[in-house]
Parts: structure tokens; sequence; C-alpha cells
């Protein structure tokens, strides 16, 4: 068997800060997102790709902790028992 899943991020963006979402999607892939931001320090130059990288990284980070949290819950619903799973 092999599944194909996808990360889309989508950014917004006001010069000073920057969110980004990071949506999980492809054949059996949990429908989960997640979210990061950023902003610049008022004596920083303006550059949107530093902004982007900081928020896409942060949203990433927090899809990966919804996609361990959903894990544990399954296991849990299969065991009946509680489930610490370390990410």
């Amino acid at each position: 068997m092999r599944n194909n899943w996808n990360i889309e991020l989508v950014f917004e963006e006001d010069g000073n800060h920057t969110a980004c979402t990071a949506s999980l999607g492809g054949q059996g892939a949990p429908q989960l997102k997640g979210h990061g931001y950023s902003r610049r320090a008022p004596a920083d130059e303006p550059d949107p790709q530093i902004g982007e990288s900081i928020a896409a990284s942060r949203a990433c980070s927090n899809l990966s902790h919804e996609l361990l949290e959903q894990a544990a819950s399954v296991i849990e619903a299969h065991t009946n028992m509680p489930t610490h799973l370390i990410g």
C-alpha cells in the first residue's frame, strides 16, 4: 500500500505580521491543519521571505503536534487505555 500526503502552505501578510496555515491533504490523509505566525521586529528591515519561513516552520510544527495527538486518540480508541506519545 502506498499513500501520498501533501502539505499546502497558505500565507497572509500585512508587512509586519505573517500568518501561515499548513493543511494536510491527500488520499488517506487526516484532514488536519496547523497554524504559525511571525512578527517583524520594528528595527528590522522588511523581508517577506524571512517572515514566511518562520511562520511556515511554526505552522508545520503545529501540524505535526496535531497529527501526533490524533494518532494518540486513535490508539486510545483501539486499546481503551491512555496513550502518551512522545514527539
